[in-house]
């Protein structure tokens, strides 16, 4: 699978955990995100992995700040994209199931780094379920 990743400056050590994990398990990981220690603004990272998701380049994205909030919010400004704040596993499986979430947000200062493995790995396995929960995915991009 190829995942997109960004991150901003909240985010460089678990995007590096997150990134040393997928690739051990055999997936593509596209480094869209920040590497550095100063401050940087998230979008400037979290806008490349919504247009890898969105362009098919990636299969799904993964991207990590603070609190979730201002990554996930950036993402959802991209037509198409479902990013989803998720901060336990229960959430990350409903987020694909019934959501059909391609993106997966993170809240960094929020988790510990093995609790976001595990939050990640949820959300790559589970699958979107359909049926009555399509015709809502089809109702968020449509008051443009």
């Amino acid at each position: 699978m190829k995942i997109a990743i960004g991150n901003d400056h909240a985010g460089v050590q678990v995007k590096e955990k997150i990134k040393d994990h997928l690739t051990k398990k055999g997936h593509i990981v596209i480094n869209k995100g920040y590497d550095g220690k100063e401050r940087v603004d998230y979008p400037d990272y979290i806008h490349p992995v919504s247009k890898e998701v969105k362009d098919g380049k990636a299969d799904i994205g993964v991207i990590v700040c603070g609190s979730g909030n201002g990554a996930a919010m950036t993402a959802n400004k991209h037509r198409g994209i479902r990013a989803a704040i998720c901060w336990n596993e229960e959430i990350a499986a409903l987020s694909k199931q019934h959501n059909n979430a391609n993106i997966i947000s993170i809240p960094s200062r929020f988790l510990e780094h093995d609790k976001i493995l595990s939050i990640v790995d949820v959300f790559i396995k589970e699958e979107f379920e359909g049926g009555r929960h399509e015709r809502r995915i089809k109702k968020i991009d449509e008051n443009d």
